[in-house]
């Protein structure tokens, strides 16, 4: 997405992701309204905003607390690495106490709820540390004190309309009373907003599921829909766009080994790169050893390789790739292999995400592969876990050569229909692992199920692992079934 002339002139919130959501910031000297339901991140999502202000371009904010006290803040923020005691020391931060166990001449008097006072010290802080961000937690605590709608929507144009006047891009919070309920409390204060940001923490089963969408944004455009969102420590809020709405890399036409040359030869010459490759089948049929022996050709060939397993230890994976004549604390000494093992339920479907997109800019790998998707289903809804794998294999795609996904299925094709996660349709190249009958024997047989862009072997072809790895023979003559 690229921004049009005659867009208004954006603001960066500070926020991975976030700003190629909203095509490079939100919109300069206007009102955004960031609503959510209670421990959404809204507050976190005001604080990002300043920090980053200050701590990328030396920007000064006025942070506005309604509800909170400013000692609260400093201390709940201070895990996440922004140091706002030393920056209002420097004059870089300060706060407006407007929160009712505050009340001096903040809110209003009498009985026209006149916010005079409160926009008098809000301007007044603005100007004396040449702010040109404000930020507003939250505006649910402030309208609560009022006991009529019409003079609170009025109050609350005449928030907005002094902010535009003083020049600084404002981010309002706001409560509401469900993730997919009614927007806001009141049902009018996105329509004094300029932008509405939604955040959701909803719980799907048993399972948690943060998103952030940007419903509105006047004067511009954005990308649309529900995207995933993180809090990680000394960082703050990480989005995870579902999409990336410009593809960098081209259709390539130069192949790459896989690593087995007998499969190179059923992919008529191999993968090409920038491919995502998914090897799916049931337990057992060899889908850890394809993912080694992707790595292991990729080191032999001089090339970096990331290795990111959910399902075994790092020493099993070194001890299985032996066995097979692999000698990967080798190709990890010479910088060739780099090997990630983590348990899927030691962190959120998200923070893995993050995780891997962070080691992947780190070791800047030729070949990547995961092992397995399957086992990151367990803690994930369907819908994360969709915007997950999208998520990641157009990062992959971005950053490396190649890329390789595994995955456990009996019966691939039935399973992932009735799924819906759309594993295969972002692959460029599928691999299916069987079992087949064959007599009082159960063997085992690999198919080239979709190759995009070029012709393969329509047959499943007999395998047996020995001590070498894979070894690829002649197709099956008679499949009465396949497992």
């Amino acid at each position: 997405m690229v921004a049009r002339a005659d867009e208004l002139e954006r603001i960066e919130v500070g926020i991975s992701g976030l700003d190629l959501i909203t095509n490079g910031g939100l919109p300069k000297r206007r009102l955004t309204l960031v609503a959510g339901t209670a421990g959404s991140g809204k507050t976190v999502f005001a604080a990002q905003f300043l920090a980053a202000g200050i701590s990328g371009a030396s920007e000064p904010g006025v942070f506005v607390t309604m509800e909170e006290r400013p000692d609260s803040i400093r201390r709940n923020m201070r895990s996440l690495g922004w140091r706002i005691k030393e920056w209002e020391n420097q004059n870089l931060w300060a706060f407006v106490d407007a929160s009712p166990r505050h009340q001096i001449d903040t809110v209003f008097t009498g009985n026209d709820y006149d916010l005079s006072p409160l926009l008098a010290r809000i301007t007044k802080t603005v100007q004396r540390i040449g702010a040109t961000r404000v930020a507003l937690d939250s505006i649910g605590a402030l309208i609560g004190q009022f006991d009529r709608v019409t003079p609170t929507r009025h109050a609350l144009f005449q928030l907005a309309d002094a902010l535009e006047r003083v020049g600084v891009t404002t981010v309002m919070t706001a409560e509401r009373p469900e993730d997919y309920g009614p927007l806001t409390t009141l049902g009018f204060e996105e329509f004094i907003a300029d932008n509405v940001v939604i955040l959701r923490n909803a719980l799907d089963g048993e399972k948690r599921r943060r998103t952030i969408e940007v419903l509105k944004m006047r004067g511009g455009a954005h990308l649309k829909g529900e995207h995933l969102f993180t809090v990680l420590a000394g960082q703050g809020i990480v989005v995870v766009p579902v999409a990336i709405h410009a593809a960098d890399y081209a259709a390539a036409t130069a192949r790459q080994s896989c690593g087995i040359p007998e499969l190179d030869t059923m992919f008529h010459g191999g993968l090409f790169e920038r491919s995502l490759w998914l090897v799916a089948g049931a337990t057992g049929t060899g889908k850890s050893l394809l993912a080694a022996q992707f790595v292991a050709g990729g080191a032999r060939a001089g090339q970096r390789c990331l290795l990111h397993s959910f399902e075994e230890s790092h020493d099993q994976l070194v001890r299985n790739a032996a066995a097979w004549g692999m000698d990967f604390r080798a190709l990890e000494a010479e910088g060739k292999l780099r090997i990630v093992a983590e348990a899927p339920e030691a962190a959120s479907l998200e923070d893995h995400l993050q995780h891997m997109k962070a080691t992947i800019d780190g070791f800047e790998p030729d070949r990547v592969a995961i092992d397995s998707l399957t086992a990151l289903q367990r803690i994930a809804t369907v819908k994360s876990f969709r915007e997950y794998v999208l998520g990641l294999t157009f990062y992959i795609k971005l950053r490396a050569l190649l890329g390789m996904v595994t995955s456990t299925h009996r019966d691939f094709i039935r399973e992932e229909s009735a799924s819906d996660l759309h594993v295969s349709t972002i692959s460029d190249v599928i691999t299916l692992l069987h079992y087949v009958p064959d007599g009082s024997r159960l063997e085992r047989g690999i198919q080239v199920l979709k190759m995009r862009g070029s012709n393969h072997d329509k047959t499943v072809r007999r395998f047996h692992i020995t001590d070498i790895g894979m070894h690829i023979e002649e197709p099956f003559d008679d499949i009465s079934g396949l497992y």
